[in-house]
């Protein structure tokens, strides 16, 4: 099996999964239209209303779409289908580059949906402004997606999947996807330390054209190389028991 033929159908496995799908791109577009709908004219966080929402809900959608490749993990687990795999000549960085890939691409329709019914309501950026936040999500997303990886080795295909809800409704609330947390105590403390948080922060990053401070470069990569050195160590914990 050469590299773009599993790619290939990774991605053709990944947009058959209604259930995530759902999860990923329909759940956040209804959000959005029926609640910034009826507030565009609102500022929120000091933006407006429409800009903020949609990218909380880009933000909860996308997490969601690259998380989802540990489900697609566990239920090749639970046949010992990546056990057959491990025996072809298909390299380790293939299995999980397409995992990568298809889980970016579901994300990426997640965007561009949501932009175009952003853009409904009336939300107008430069492009520079378009492509700055859309840069940002991207990177934001990487510890996500790591994440993703790290569960799939972790729990079974049952249980994988309540699991993926509730991490990506949790990363949402406290990252401020749903609105902004209010106050400067401890929970707002914990809430920049996420970085959910700073992918939702990149809505504002394009209005203001600030980008974003340091502080969200340091949690985005903090957690992307924590997440990954547990995951590598599932990994290989996994595949030394099998």
């Amino acid at each position: 099996m050469t590299t773009a033929v599993y790619t290939r159908y990774e991605l053709l496995r990944t947009f058959r999964n209604v259930r995530f799908f759902v999860l990923a791109l329909a759940f956040p577009l209804v959000m959005f239209l029926l609640i910034a709908g009826p507030n565009r004219n609102e500022q929120l966080d000091g933006i407006s209303f429409t800009v903020y929402y949609m990218t909380g809900m880009i933000s909860w959608g996308a997490m969601a779409a690259v998380i989802a490749s540990g489900a697609r993990i566990a239920a090749e687990r639970s046949v010992q289908w990546h056990r057959q795999l491990r025996v072809t000549p298909l390299p380790v960085r293939t299995y999980f580059r397409a995992k990568l890939v298809s889980g970016y691409a579901m994300a990426a329709v997640t965007i561009v949906v949501l932009y175009v019914a952003g853009i409904s309501l009336g939300v107008r950026l430069p492009m520079s402004g378009w492509l700055s936040m859309t840069a940002l999500i991207l990177i934001g997303l990487i510890p996500f997606a790591v994440l993703g990886i790290l569960i799939g080795h972790l729990l079974t295909a049952d249980s994988i999947g309540p699991a993926i809800g509730g991490l990506t409704a949790l990363f949402a609330l406290l990252g401020g996807a749903w609105g902004p947390v209010l106050g400067e105590g401890v929970l707002r403390t914990i809430s920049k330390g996420l970085p959910s948080y700073w992918l939702v922060q990149a809505g504002k990053s394009a209005v203001t054209g600030d980008g974003w401070p340091p502080l969200a470069w340091i949690v985005v990569a903090v957690w992307t190389v924590v997440l990954t050195v547990l995951a590598v160590r599932v990994y290989q914990r996994d595949t030394a028991r099998t």
